[in-house]
């Protein structure tokens, strides 16, 4: 089975990168892959200063080794700045090639204003330089105040086409480049 963990980006409560992020979880769980989601609002994890081992954080332990078992990654992100948060890239500079490379990954962007792809890109280059595989579909949320209903449901189809090819995007790719069913 299709084994794909997901990490949102965004410390905020009722955030639209979380929403995404769940949104995405279920659209693969639809195809019959596993997914988890590692909330990051809930880690306890330090500023990554290059160190091999944490520790007095036992939650970057966590993260490393539900990663290390993942085949596929969802990343999810606000665009800060032009970027991704550093709450994600953080997260990530706390992993290594050990638990990043060969992984199969789809991303996510939030943006407040109109959708661009700077953060995807960023995540593009990131997951490169970590041998990782990310996939050619990915999702831009421009004006994202809009794009939910209160009950969280995507309110543009067009949008929720995207998602669904998005996930069978990622867990087809899984499956061919990590070999699993």
């Amino acid at each position: 089975m299709v084994r794909i963990v997901g990490l949102g980006g965004s410390l905020r409560p009722n955030s639209y990168t979380q929403i995404a992020l769940q949104v995405a979880a279920q659209r693969i769980e639809a195809l019959g892959a596993e997914v988890e989601i590692l909330d990051l609002r809930q880690l306890r994890l330090p500023f990554c200063n290059g160190g091999k081992e944490y520790p007095d954080y036992p939650d970057v332990k966590r993260l490393q080794d539900t990663v290390s078992r993942a085949d596929g990654l969802i990343l999810a992100t606000p665009e800060y700045h032009g970027g991704v948060s550093g709450v994600l890239k953080n997260a990530l500079d706390l992993m290594s090639f050990e638990e990043l490379s060969d992984k199969v990954t789809g991303l996510i962007s939030i943006l407040g204003g109109q959708s661009n792809s700077n953060a995807l890109n960023d995540l593009r280059i990131i997951m490169r330089w970590v041998h990782g595989w990310v996939i050619p579909e990915q999702i831009a949320i421009g004006q994202a105040w809009g794009a939910f209903s209160p009950e969280n449901k995507l309110t543009d189809e067009k949008l929720s086409q995207r998602f669904d090819q998005f996930a069978q995007s990622l867990v087809d790719n899984t499956r061919k480049l990590r070999g699993v069913n």
